[in-house]
Formats: structure tokens, sequence, C-alpha cells
């Protein structure tokens, strides 16, 4: 358990400089581009995540599990290095097929074939850079790992500005901007792994029966997880295709630019479920229940109100994140970012949770949770969509933002209902928690907001200053919630007394007393 904490506070501390970093490159690439070809960034890049995500099959949750059970097995980590060269192969071949039968014309409406290349590649790069990223957590690499991104955004934060600055940042230049940095960072997590005993040149030759022994453990853990991928293509790939054909790039890039919004706010836990699912697999190994809810009770809440305080604090500040990141063009996204700036919320919640039930191989059970969500969420999205004339409320990128909270409140929390049956814990404490979180972070963010835009200036220049001191503002009053209600970070006042006292003394030490 302290070995987990170390790497979790490393990862979290980390996390902090890599969220400055992604906020600098959200900001540029958006004003960049502008909300059309943002939006065509936005939907080309959705599309090939689905397909490598469809391809996967749940293959690398399966590898993940298996890896931080047996490190030492070179020959998996080679088994999967040639499933990995299958699905690269697939998915050129698909976007080849789509080209010499013109069928990309209808696939991708509106898109040059060029950017539909770069697509496609950028989502196998995508793809199995974040499988490389697994591998150091599984191997317990995780503190190196994350200083090489650290490096990475750096240099792509550095590299984005000077492409801005010169007036050469174009959706060609944004997609080469793109693939040198994941493949700078799957160049270094490759020498990592090597550099400590995981080389990628072991265990190339795989015999017969191995072949054979994985290929049927493979299987037996993630054919329950097809129908989940077939329906998860469909809905994923569908959802974007009618944004792009009722709303078009410009709706489409809204949404983009919101669903990018989101994303900062789960960066600051999101680099922990790793470490956390590596926990649960080893826990099931040994068939010990009580550890796993013991990291559940200790970490779950923890993580879900980091969440929320960022989330909540975004989603009131909607209309000045706007102004800073994308500026007046995409005013009209004020609602989508609104919206999906609560999204990471509960995104925290579903990838525990799931990672939970895969973790202890009920992937039938989560099969039918994604299959039956999924396919509930589809008409919504096309009635939230759609024109009025074709029965629709026509909301664009608004109506798929809802869409998108809404089943995702649902599912993850059909998911936590399961998991707690299994683990024995109190769902509805958990329930209560997560609705208590948000208000008092809402509120907070409220009379943040209020008291600092009463006392300064108003005007577009004042935008950034007011944003950081109601930022400043908002984390105070929630110190002092902490303080006298621990229990809604999960914490004790026990807790809080050791924080304090840790604080105090690194800070002693730092000015040399």
């Amino acid at each position: 358990m302290d070995s987990l904490n170390k790497r979790y506070f490393y990862k979290l501390s980390t996390n902090i400089a890599g969220f400055i970093l992604s906020f600098v490159t959200a900001a540029i690439a958006p004003r960049g581009l502008g909300p059309k070809l943002y939006g065509n960034f936005s939907f080309l890049t959705n599309f090939f995540s689905q397909i490598t995500g469809f391809l996967d099959m749940g293959t690398s949750m399966c590898f993940y599990n298996k890896l931080s059970q047996r490190p030492k097995d070179h020959s998996l980590a080679a088994f999967y290095r040639y499933f990995m060269a299958c699905v690269t192969l697939i998915t050129l071949a698909f976007v080849a097929f789509a080209h010499l039968t013109s069928l990309h014309i209808n696939l991708w409406p509106g898109q040059k074939i060029f950017y539909i290349y770069l697509a496609a590649g950028w989502g196998i790069c995508n793809w199995a850079v974040n499988l490389f990223n697994k591998m150091t957590d599984a191997y317990g690499l995780t503190v190196p790992a994350e200083k090489a991104r650290i490096v990475q955004k750096f240099l792509g934060a550095i590299l984005l500005i000077l492409l801005y600055i010169s007036g050469k940042l174009s959706l060609s230049s944004y997609f080469y901007y793109q693939y040198f940095t994941l493949i700078f960072i799957g160049a270094v997590f490759i020498w990592i792994m090597g550099s400590n005993g995981y080389s990628f040149r072991q265990g190339w030759r795989i015999g017969s029966l191995k072949l054979k022994q994985y290929s049927k453990e493979f299987y037996h853990y993630s054919h329950p997880l097809f129908m989940t991928s077939i329906v998860g293509l469909a809905v994923g790939i569908l959802d974007r295709w009618l944004l792009q054909v009722f709303g078009g790039s410009i709706q489409q890039g809204f949404y983009g630019f919101a669903y990018q919004i989101g994303t900062l706010c789960f960066l600051f836990v999101g680099a922990m479920t790793p470490l956390l699912m590596r926990e649960f697999a080893i826990g099931f190994e040994n068939k010990d229940l009580g550890q796993i809810s013991s990291l559940f009770r200790k970490y779950v809440p923890l993580m879900y109100s980091i969440t929320a305080f960022f989330s909540c604090f975004l989603a009131i500040q909607a209309a000045k994140v706007i102004y800073i990141i994308g500026g007046d063009k995409y005013y009209q996204a004020l609602i989508p970012v609104t919206v999906m700036a609560f999204a990471p919320i509960h995104q925290t919640y579903g990838q525990i949770s799931s990672s939970v039930i895969l973790a202890a191989g009920r992937t039938k059970l989560h099969r039918n949770i994604d299959v039956i969500f999924m396919l509930i969420g589809l008409p919504i999205t096309y009635l939230l969509i759609a024109p009025r004339h074709l029965w629709g409320v026509d909301a664009g990128a608004t109506g798929l933002a809802v869409k998108t909270l809404l089943i995702q409140l649902i599912t993850v929390n059909t998911y936590l209902f399961f998991n707690m049956k299994l683990i024995k814990i109190n769902f509805w404490k958990y329930l209560e928690h997560q609705i208590a979180s948000i208000v008092l972070f809402v509120l907070a963010a409220v009379l943040a907001t209020a008291c600092i835009d009463k006392i300064l200036l108003k005007g577009s220049e004042a935008v950034i200053l007011r944003f950081l001191s109601a930022g400043f503002l908002y984390s105070l009053i929630v110190l002092a919630v902490i303080y006298y209600f621990p229990l809604i970070f999960g914490m004790n006042k026990q807790d809080v007394r050791i924080l304090i006292s840790r604080a105090t003394k690194a800070v002693s030490s730092k000015l040399g007393y």
C-alpha cells in the first residue's frame, strides 16, 4: 500500500505540471485552427479511436491484467506485439479499401483523403502509446514513465507555440505535431522498459503450444467483450457522424472543444486508474477481497472529489475558460463546455468500477451493461441532434454533450452497484457522496465567482485575473470545508492532521527552520 501511495502521489504531482502544459496546448490548437478545422481533426481522430478500440476488443485490458500478474513472462508481451501488428494492418487496409471504392465520401463527409490517412496513422500510434504506458505501469515503472510524460508535454508545448507564433499552424502541421509527440513518448517508453530488463527484443519466437495457450487465455477473457466492441464502434462512430451530417464541422468543433476541456479535468486522476487496476488484478489473483475493498474505500472517494473539485469550478467558469482557451469564435460552445465539464467526474467512477469488473474477470457483466446503455443512447443522440423536420431537437453539440453526460451517469452507477455487491460496500453511501460533493463544489464555485466578479474590473482585459482570483478563493473555501468535513474527500480528521503536519514540515525544511 505504501508503494501504491508513493506512485499515486508522484503521478498526481507530475500531473499538476502536465495539466499546466496541457492547458497551454489546449488553448493554442482550437484558437489557431478555428472551429471548422478543429472540428475536422476531432471528427477524424475520434473515428479512428473507435476503430482501434473495436479491433482491441478488450484484449488490452486482458494483457494489462496478465502482465501485472506475470511481469517476467516475456512471451506474453511478444504475443501481444504480434496482435498489435495485426491491428495496424487491418486499420490501414480498411482505409485503403474505403479510398479505392470511394466509400470514404460517405464515411467521412467533407474530409480530404490525405487527412483521413493521417488520422488513421494517428489512431494506430495513439493506441500503441497508451498500451506502452500501461506496460510501464504493469512493470512498476510508473515514476520514470511519468518523468518522460512531462518532458514530452514540455517539448510539445514549445513546438506548438512556435507553430502558432510563426503562423504555420494548419491541419497538416497539427497532425505532424501529434505524430512527433506520440512517436517521441512511445520510443522513450520502449527505452525505459528495455533499460529495466523488459526489452522488446526478448521472446519474439513463440512456440505453437504457447501460442495456443495465450490465444485461449485471451479468448476466454475477451470474447464476451466482442459484442461491446461492435456496439461501441457503431455507436461511437454514429454519434459523431450524425453530428457531422446534421451539424457540420463547426458543431463538431464545438463538441470537440468541449470534450477537450473535460479531458483536462480528468488528467489529475486518470493516470491513477492503471495503478489501481494493477492492484485489483493482483488482489483478485490472490482472492483477497478485503484488500480490494480497502483500496476502493481509500482511493475512489478521494479521486472522485479531486476531479469534482476541478470540474465544478470549470463548469461555473465556462465562459471565461472559453475566452481564455478558444477565444470569441467558440462562444457558442458555452453550453456544451458547461455540460462536458461535469463528464470527468463520473468518468473517474466509470474507469475504476470498470477496472474492478474486468480485473475480476466478469466480462459478461461488463458487456451487458455497456451494450444496453449504448443502444439506449443512440436514439437519444438522434432525437437531440436531428433537425426538427426529421423529428429531432436540432441541439447540435449541446445535444451530444447532454446525451454523453446522461448515459455516462447511468452506466457508471450501474457498474458501481454491482461492484458494491461484489466487494461488500454500501452503494447508497457512495451515491450520497457523489451528490454531496458536486453540490458542495458547485456552491463554492458560485460563491467564489460572484465575490470576485463584484470586486474586480469587468472587461476582456481582466478575464484571466478574475479567473485566477476566483480559483484561489474557491480553493480556500474548499480547504476550509475539508478541514471540518474531511469525508468529502474520503478522509477522516486524523488524515487531515497528518497532511497538515507533513506540509508544515516540508515548508519548514525548505525555509531552513
